[in-house]
């Protein structure tokens, strides 16, 4: 029996605490978790059991709820250390994606408009604002699956990487929530599916969630991709993003370059799919966005299998770097930019809260 999409909900604030999908344990294991202590929700971060940066944005935004609402007395200097300890505690967990950094700036103003005020009043301001990220980021999702799906001809083939759908996002998805909002539209006939080494985003969860739309769809081996072009099974490829810079140069999963190199020697449009909130206009270009490193455990496990690597050196970064030049749009909840530059980009500027880059300094080692 085919099981909808919409009851998937990687994350949402439940009677006091956070209620989250495992999703380290997907497909195998449908597991729901819940906390009410913001250090397990950090650690959950950082061990991918909640991934991807509109997520991650939004249970940073639910941590800090978490730290307040642990408050009991009434003490202007007991309460900012429960929020500056929350602040740095999800600031640390992962450094590229900006839209962590986004949310905690929000939960940030709000907490000093409302330092002075009840203990019971910022508390439920806070989770307001919390609540209110999520709720936003369900809405950009809908938008930008209506924007991109304009873009498709009919009958799409349409090619993507790692997982932008239910499970990363608090709505449809950025890049999947454009080929679920196609499909809807009767404008797609298939999706191929990057398995997206090393740690299968696309092979366990983006095929798990388009199983559940009935979406006709086909995994393929990373390095199948351009394959994939040269037999013109492709029209279109179209990602998500974690951080973009002001000039549009592009961070998303590793492998995400080599696509859109890829793209451009096959002469495909290269699409990239992300709210406002993943534009940081006070990082110039994608050179000075920082990259995280994984544990070199990830590719020395194959399964339930690890095996040794002796002396061998691993170089493993979580994404990398697709320059603007290579990008055909950026499809976001206020429209899309074609062809982007610095000067193009800026017209989204005046739309979105962006983060500072106060804070970041710490944690892009």
């Amino acid at each position: 029996m085919m099981v909808s999409p919409d009851v998937i909900k990687p994350i949402e604030w439940f009677h006091g605490r956070v209620r989250y999908l495992d999703q380290t344990l997907l497909p195998a294991k449908v597991e729901y978790r819940e906390t009410e202590d913001e250090s397990v929700l950090a650690s959950e971060i950082k061990r991918l059991a909640i991934r991807a940066a509109p997520l991650i944005g939004i249970a940073a935004a639910y941590g800090v709820a978490l730290a307040i609402n642990k408050v009991e007395k009434d003490d202007p200097a007991q309460r900012k250390f429960a929020f500056e300890r929350a602040y740095t505690l999800f600031a640390a967990t992962r450094p590229t994606a900006v839209n962590l950094f986004w949310a905690l700036e929000r939960m940030r103003r709000v907490f000093r408009a409302n330092e002075q005020e009840p203990l019971d009043k910022l508390k439920h301001n806070l989770l307001a604002e919390a609540r209110s990220i999520h709720e936003e980021d369900r809405k950009m999702c809908e938008q930008i699956g209506l924007h991109g799906a304009e873009l498709l001809p009919t009958a799409a083939a349409v090619l993507t990487h790692c997982n932008t759908g239910r499970l990363a996002t608090g709505g449809i998805g950025t890049a999947l929530g454009i080929i679920a909002t196609a499909w809807e539209q009767k404008k797609l006939k298939h999706v191929y599916i990057d398995e997206t080494r090393p740690l299968l985003q696309g092979s366990r969860l983006t095929t798990w969630e388009l199983s559940m739309y009935g979406i006709p769809a086909t995994l393929v081996v990373d390095s199948a991709a351009g394959f994939l072009m040269q037999r013109g099974l492709v029209n279109a490829v179209i990602v998500g993003a974690d951080r973009i810079a002001a000039n549009g140069d592009v961070a998303n999963k590793i492998g995400t370059y080599g696509l859109a190199v890829l793209a451009k020697h096959h002469q495909i449009p290269f699409y990239v799919a992300a709210p406002t909130s993943t534009i940081d206009f006070d990082v110039a270009s994608g050179a000075l966005i920082p990259i995280e490193q994984r544990a070199s455990s990830e590719l020395f496990q194959f399964f339930d299998q690890s095996f040794p690597g002796g002396d061998i050196e691993v170089y493993n970064p979580a994404f990398d770097i697709t320059p603007n030049a290579l990008v055909t749009a950026i499809i976001t909840e206020k429209g899309v930019i074609e062809r982007p530059t610095a000067e193009s980009m800026s017209s989204l500027r005046s739309h979105s809260e962006l983060s500072k880059r106060a804070g970041q300094a710490e944690v892009s080692t």
